[in-house]
């Protein structure tokens, strides 16, 4: 009898630690959910979402979640805490790190060209031009659709009218709607005459016959951290291995669709099922005209002076940034 307690104990215990050793493994082999926020579902993100529908983040072991959270919200989601993450301009991350103990620290490219552009009513019949004077008489007494006050949108509109030499705030009007969207109907409403948008809104009007392709085209500016992956710099301190995956996971997404255009329309027909194949060909033929995204995922010192020089001449922002304390290319430079 003694021998068969034994025995069954023997087998518990055995039973017991089994339990407990795949336990143990179940947990370290744990996937990390990580939020990130976007302040508009936009195509010109598609090498995020490459990531996640090619599974470069669960090989990782991470499981990325992206919401989008508008009127400014991608960034005080990653302040709160609410969001991991975020994808918008390093200019937006800097307003909120003003006097912040914990800054939000940006720390791979994605959008590297100033990813908007400006459409004229079709009966303007605007022809493209980078011309000063030409513009100046272009946008003076005309109604503009300029995305929301602070957004990167409205920023490059002021900034531009303001390099033209003309006064935002009494030379022209300015319409200013939450949803990038929107513009669409301002023009074709009669509304606004003039229109600073992306695709699909671009292809939109073109089919509706509302305006033309674009006179003025941002992308030109050259390299310019349009939308850049940022995390909190607690983040980067305390779990850099995460941070690290991630980023390694975005330049693949990078990678990806530099390099396999047929894979990208894959990725945006699943992103956006209701827009038709047309107008996602359109906008990844101007993604790839325009060289939209980044090669590698690396943001310079002088494409982020380029973003604060814009930000800075429309007074939104005068404060000043420091490129070490708002941009960290160690992860993206790990070689």
């Amino acid at each position: 009898m003694k021998k068969l307690k034994k025995s069954l104990i023997g087998v518990l215990s055995l039973f017991l630690l089994l339990s407990l050793a795949a336990c143990s493994s179940t947990q370290s082999e744990e996937v990390e959910k990580l939020v990130i926020a976007e302040p508009v579902h936009s195509i010109g993100y598609l090498p995020l979402y490459a990531a996640v529908h090619e599974g470069y983040f669960e090989e990782a072991g991470l499981d990325v979640e992206i919401i989008t959270a508008t009127g400014g919200a991608h960034v005080t989601t990653v302040v709160s805490g609410e969001a991991w993450g975020n994808i918008g301009g390093p200019e937006s991350n800097q307003m909120a790190n003003n006097g912040s103990s914990d800054p939000i620290v940006s720390v791979v490219n994605v959008v590297n060209r100033a990813n908007v552009y400006l459409m004229a009513a079709t009966e303007l019949n605007y022809q493209p031009t980078t011309e000063p004077a030409t513009l100046k008489s272009y946008f003076e007494g005309k109604t503009i659709g300029a995305g929301r006050y602070g957004g990167s949108l409205n920023l490059l509109t002021r900034w531009l009218l303001m390099e033209v030499g003309l006064d935002p705030s009494t030379d022209v009007k300015l319409e200013e709607p939450a949803d990038p969207a929107a513009v669409v109907s301002l023009v074709q409403n009669g509304a606004a005459d003039i229109a600073n948008g992306s695709e699909p809104q671009i292809k939109s009007g073109l089919d509706l016959g509302i305006w033309n392709e674009p006179f003025y085209k941002f992308t030109d500016l050259g390299d310019y951290p349009y939308s850049v992956i940022s995390v909190k710099k607690s983040t980067i301190d305390e779990d850099p291995e995460t941070v690290q995956a991630f980023v390694d996971a975005i330049v693949k997404g990078l990678e990806l669709v530099a390099k396999n255009p047929e894979k990208a329309m894959e990725v945006l027909k699943a992103e956006f099922p209701t827009t038709e194949e047309a107008s996602l060909q359109a906008a990844l033929d101007r993604a790839y005209e325009d060289n939209l995204w980044s090669e590698d995922g690396f943001i310079s010192e002088e494409s982020v002076e380029r973003v604060f020089d814009v930000v800075e001449k429309t007074g939104i922002y005068t404060d000043g940034y420091v490129y070490q304390e708002l941009i960290d290319m160690q992860f993206v430079n790990k070689e």
